[in-house]
């Protein structure tokens, strides 16, 4: 057995000899070294011999397994290093070549906008309302009922608004008005909100409209609240978001769900006041529509109109990115043309 050891030395230690590659290391280890290795099959008889040729046989045994170890790992060592080495002389990198240009994305101005708009009305004490109690799929009575809209105003029609096939007066919102609805029905005044989200409405698209916009809903709801308090509020938003005061008009309107109604204009800020084609002459530019809310709405919501007043506005998010960075054309934000909005 002693001589059959040896002999399966000497044999592994050729083996070793013609190895080139790890691989070959690993093959090696496998045939002598493992479970069923040769020398492990040897150790495996040690049982059918006398005491002390068990000692003689065992300990030559140990010494070789020890020995052919100890030099795989040396080839192995070897053979790492130099693979290594191959690698990285093919894999070199030339640092004093030009690195290459990678673009980065950058929020798109519709998202910056917002951004904007609800970080300066939340300096004045508004809160954003949740993406629950401002949904983009609507109800009628959500939508258009409970904001006072009559049963036969022409926003009903589908020529302007977008039913849906999922129940019957199901509609994609066409204003975020109906949030201020679901804040009013879950909490009492004082109510200070904001709404921000995406609208829908049936238009032809053209540079100035587009069938899917976003706006940004407001209400302040408390004791006392007067149409001072909404001409103060907007004006300082408006000087807030241009970085400057502009000069701002307040004319006349009509909204289901506000009485007194309104319309701001800024002065145009394509030709400051002067009359050009984007403001048709007048020097003026519509950027929200607002007012006192109706006291026909608050008592839809249990609350009392003899106790509490409040006013609503709405914006249109693209019309003030135009505004602030001279874009004539609404379309622009929506055909994801790289020149445009690499601009922002």
């Amino acid at each position: 057995m002693k001589e059959q050891l040896e002999k399966i030395y000497t044999s592994a230690k050729e083996d070793l000899s013609k190895a080139q590659t790890i691989s070959d290391l690993d093959e090696i280890r496998a045939k002598y070294l493992s479970r069923k290795g040769e020398f492990n099959e040897i150790k495996k008889n040690l049982k059918n011999l006398s005491d002390e040729d068990k000692r003689i046989v065992g300990s030559l045994a140990n010494e070789i397994t020890r020995n052919l170890e100890t030099s795989i790992q040396a080839k192995h060592d070897e053979f790492y290093k130099k693979e290594l080495d191959e690698k990285l002389a093919k894999e070199r990198i030339d640092v004093t070549l030009p690195g290459k240009f990678t673009p980065r994305g950058k929020v798109h101005p519709i998202t910056s906008t917002t951004n904007e708009i609800v970080a300066s009305l939340q300096s004045l004490g508004f809160s954003v309302v949740p993406d629950a109690l401002s949904p983009e799929v609507e109800t009628e009575y959500f939508n258009f009922d409970m904001l006072n809209v009559p049963k036969d105003h022409p926003a009903r029609d589908v020529q302007d608004t977008f039913y849906t096939l999922n129940a019957k007066n199901v509609v994609l919102r066409s204003q975020t008005s109906g949030a201020q609805i679901h804040v009013m029905e879950e909490q009492k005044p004082p109510i200070r909100v904001i709404a921000p989200g995406r609208v829908y409405r049936n238009e032809n698209i053209n540079a100035r409209k587009y069938n899917f916009f976003h706006q940004i809903e407001g209400l302040y709801v408390d004791k006392d609240i007067t149409f001072g308090d909404l001409k103060g509020v907007l004006n300082e938003f408006i000087r807030i978001y241009f970085g400057a005061s502009r000069p701002t008009r307040f004319r006349s309107s009509f909204f289901p769900f506000t009485e007194p109604s309104a319309e701001v204009d800024v002065q145009c800020i394509m030709c400051e006041g002067k009359g050009c084609k984007t403001c048709s002459g007048t020097g003026w530019l519509e950027i929200l529509g607002c007012g006192m809310v109706d006291p026909n709405v608050l008592r839809g919501v249990g609350i009392d109109p003899d106790v509490y007043t409040g006013f609503a506005f709405g914006m249109g998010v693209e019309r003030l990115a135009m505004l602030k960075y001279a874009i004539d054309d609404i379309r622009l934000f929506f055909n994801n043309d790289v020149r445009f909005l690499k601009q922002f």
